[in-house]
């Protein structure tokens, strides 16, 4: 499928041609910028060879209109659709969507939140629907991927009435971060979703995700891409009290504060310069304002990378990116200096050395460095051509039901963790048969103790485990006063300890988790519905009423299993089941992300 992309900025407008099949291929790319006095600067590549110069186009719409006759010079035919990057999809867009009038009126009722992005994206959305008519126009949103971010990491505390008018974390670069986090899975080779990153973005935008097993969960730009990180010219993390503060001392009106704030703060702010290559330069020299730019700027980046290590429960890598990350060893030294008691160490001569052609992703850690440090080039153009043929293709259509069944919690309990409670020697009694063939509940039971609560008669499955794994739900860990982390089974490196009291002792152990939804099936049920073991899917569970979609729902094939999805008792009391019930596969979104899993 070929497919043209747009990323159309306030200023500058980037274009690529990517042949999407069994390998993604990039066959046209091009650059316009600096726009004036009715020309701009442009840069072509085409099989390989680049072209520079000057075009007689005076603003990004001649570009855009122009684009039909420049593709036919470069010998670019046959267009199947056309991708756009959108900055800020709001909480309603959370996936790629096919553009209709609909959806691009909803996109335009965002632009209070990315006043000088959304306008210039819905530009080209705009051309290109007359340009192209008859081409399909998919829109990629910055905000989809962090749509995995918890409320504890969306939520301002703020007045309920601004909440409910709409204020809260977004995030930006998400289509970046994602890209990344993949990449880096990849050169690591392990699945994402067994990973912890911290992909750190750094060019005139800036930003920084913590992507934990394969979701971003936190994210440092928030409402508008005015949060967190020192950029270019956008000032990162202020006191909001600086509104009233200026009003009272300089007479700024809000207008005045947030213009400022967007485009002449950050390195500019501190430098009068917004290209980092610049301020580092003058530093060198001695420019005490270039020095402490620098400084700011990398003492910010490693603060955000420390405090997503800890909301993540650990680091496995992080991972530059964006010119200033790709481009700057001394800056990703600085930020990366300081972290050594993460287990995080750089190589010199690798940092300095790094070679990104061809969509490498170097490792630049020190050898025996526990946490990995990678460098790649983003690749946000070819994330939306992925992303836009996703959302083109053929959807399949699943109808038959799968059994839903209610996993209340319980433990799987370690042959010394059975002799810690029980007794030595001890053996569990099988009661019940579990519909998983081989799977049992025991007679025996054990209780729960947090430093809050204690839970009384906790359900002991069986066979016995090499690991102590104990499972319960969200409701259940602020009874018991423990923060759980959402795991797939048997991922438990990092789990908080809980103590397991039983009658003939006690055990402090850790493997602590909320389990991840997931539906066991076996090798001839997975093949008849069209899945993997791996995928993750979408369920919807529920009636018409209070029905809702379970997202990323993981699919364990086994030999002997039974075809059944195992939710939680929150899932479950949010989507109104008791104890059984059925779902569907949500046909538009299944199979949405494929990992290996040991």
């Amino acid at each position: 499928m070929k497919i043209l992309v747009l990323n159309c900025g306030s200023s500058s407008l980037k274009v690529g041609v990517f042949e999407i099949a069994e390998k993604a291929a990039e066959i046209f790319k091009a650059t316009y910028e600096k726009f004036e006095a009715g020309s701009c600067s442009y840069k072509i590549t085409k099989d390989g060879v680049a072209e520079t110069g000057e075009a007689p186009f005076g603003d990004i719409a001649a570009v855009l209109t122009a684009l039909p006759q420049i593709f036919d010079s470069h010998q670019v035919t046959q267009l199947e659709a056309v991708g756009h990057r959108i900055v800020h999809g709001g909480a309603k867009f959370q996936t790629a969507v096919v553009l209709d009038e609909a959806a691009i009126t909803a996109i335009e009722a965002l632009t209070p939140l990315a006043p000088l992005h959304n306008p210039a994206n819905l530009l080209a959305v705009h051309i290109a629907k007359d340009v192209w008519p008859h081409l399909p126009q998919v829109a990629v949103f910055d905000t989809a991927f962090h749509a995995t971010n918890p409320p504890r990491a969306t939520t301002y505390a703020v007045p309920k009435a601004w909440r409910d008018a709409g204020l809260r974390r977004f995030g930006f670069h998400g289509t970046s971060h994602k890209y990344v986090a993949m990449r880096a899975a990849e050169e690591i080779g392990e699945p994402l979703r067994d990973l912890q990153i911290v992909s750190v973005h750094l060019g005139n935008g800036a930003s920084v995700c913590a992507v934990n097993r394969g979701e971003s969960i936190d994210t440092s730009m928030g409402m508008t891409p005015l949060e967190g990180l020192v950029m270019g010219t956008r000032s990162g993390d202020v006191d909001p009290g600086l509104f009233g503060f200026l009003l009272r001392h300089l007479g700024l009106s809000i207008i005045d504060v947030e213009q400022a704030l967007y485009s002449e703060s950050g390195l500019k702010g501190l430098t009068g310069s917004s290209d980092m290559r610049d301020v580092e330069d003058r530093a060198g020299k001695g420019d005490a304002d270039a020095q402490l730019a620098i400084e700011l700027f990398a003492y910010r980046a490693r603060k955000y990378i420390g405090a997503y290590a800890a909301a993540m429960g650990g680091l496995d890598a992080v991972v530059f990116t964006g010119g200033i990350g790709e481009n700057s060893p001394s800056m990703r030294r600085r930020i990366c200096d300081g972290l050594e008691f993460m287990g995080l160490r750089l190589d010199h001569d690798r940092n300095q050395c790094v070679e990104l052609a061809n969509h490498a992703a170097p490792q630049i850690q020190a050898y025996g460095a526990r946490v990995r440090v990678i460098v790649t080039e983003t690749a946000e153009q070819l994330m939306i051509a992925r992303e836009t043929a996703a959302a083109l293709a053929p959807k399949a259509t699943v109808s038959e039901p799968i059994p839903v069944a209610v996993s209340a919690r319980h433990v799987h309990l370690s042959r010394p963790a059975v002799e810690a409670l029980f007794g030595a020697g001890y053996h569990l009694t099988p009661a019940i048969p579990l519909r998983q063939p081989g799977q049992w509940a025991a007679s025996e039971r054990v209780a729960l103790e947090g430093p809050k609560g204690r839970l009384e008669r906790v359900a002991i499955l069986g066979p016995e485990r090499p690991q102590t794994q104990i499972e319960i739900s969200r409701t259940d860990g602020f009874a018991l006063g423990i923060d759980a982390p959402v795991r797939d089974s048997g991922k438990l490196d990092g789990t908080p300890t809980i103590r397991l009291m039983g009658p003939a002792g006690n055990l402090d152990t850790d493997g602590l988790i909320v389990a991840a939804r997931h539906i066991h099936t076996n090798p001839d049920e997975a093949r008849r519905l069209g899945l993997a073991d791996g995928v993750v899917v979408d369920v919807y569970i529920g009636d018409e009423e209070r029905g809702l979609v379970f997202g990323k729902t993981l699919v364990r094939v086994g030999a002997n299993s039974v075809t059944e999805m195992h939710i939680d008792t929150d899932e479950a009391n949010a989507a109104d089941i008791r104890v059984t019930g059925e779902g569907s596969l949500v046909p538009d979104l299944r199979a949405v992300a494929v990992t290996n899993r040991d």
